[in-house]
């Protein structure tokens, strides 16, 4: 095979999923861990806004990189974003099909690659992504997604970033991106982050035993698996 017919990251990213099961029930929000952690990572991301100073999201543009069935979004419209200036790109057609049932007609939703996608939903405040960097196994195509989230973002905004650490034994398809990378991947841009989300295994173990347990197990950061980061852009 030559190097014209290899199949670029994107198709490769297509198959990943394509292995993966229609639906998991370890990530189901009718399982106790996994609404946990969408509870948690909700309360971070609206203390991130607050700590920036944003008393009032509806006047903000931001553009989700992997949008998938939509649930980001919804949560953003729930924190007071406008639907008019929210957007999404998501690769997988059958995901993109989910969103637009389920959201607004005038949050604008596009389905293809981001790379060729994000010029034309530029410049934004907010440019974000959650869990799309592991699933990319190819540090090229990291890099230039970055580079494209980069430059989409407006001065004075950033890269919203959630995204696990670690590697996934059981998963090959998979790659966790420690912090190391997240600055390498932005060098221009000026980084906090903190560590979040019990690691789901271990999660979903306490929740067994009682609901209280995730938050007990979850004080010690060296159990949290994920980083939220924001990278601002001057």
């Amino acid at each position: 095979m030559n190097a014209d017919s290899r199949p670029d990251e994107t198709d490769r990213v297509r198959e990943r999923y394509a292995r993966r099961a229609s639906h998991d029930a370890r990530y189901s929000l009718l399982n106790p861990a996994a609404l946990a952690a969408l509870q948690e990572r909700q309360r971070a991301l609206l203390r991130l806004f607050a700590g920036l100073g944003w008393s009032e999201l509806s006047g903000l543009d931001l553009v989700e990189v992997g949008s998938g069935s939509g649930g980001n979004l919804l949560d953003f419209l729930r924190f007071g974003f406008a639907p008019e200036r929210l957007a999404g790109i998501e690769l997988l057609a059958d995901r993109h099909a989910v969103a637009r049932r389920a959201l607004p007609e005038s949050l604008r939703l596009m389905n293809g690659n981001a790379l060729e996608l994000l010029p034309a939903l530029a410049p934004a405040d907010i440019v974000f992504q959650a869990t799309v960097f592991s699933s990319l196994l190819d540090d090229d195509f990291q890099q230039r997604l970055a580079e494209a989230m980069w430059a989409a973002v407006k001065p004075g905004g950033g890269i919203l970033w959630y995204d696990f650490t670690v590697d996934n034994p059981r998963n090959p398809d998979v790659r966790g991106v420690p912090l190391s990378r997240v600055r390498a991947l932005f060098p221009q841009g000026r980084l906090q982050a903190r560590r979040l989300t019990l690691a789901p295994p271990l999660a979903r173990a306490a929740m067994r035993l009682h609901p209280g347990l995730y938050t007990v197990f979850n004080t010690l950061p060296f159990l949290r698996t994920h980083l939220l980061c924001w990278i601002a852009k001057d």
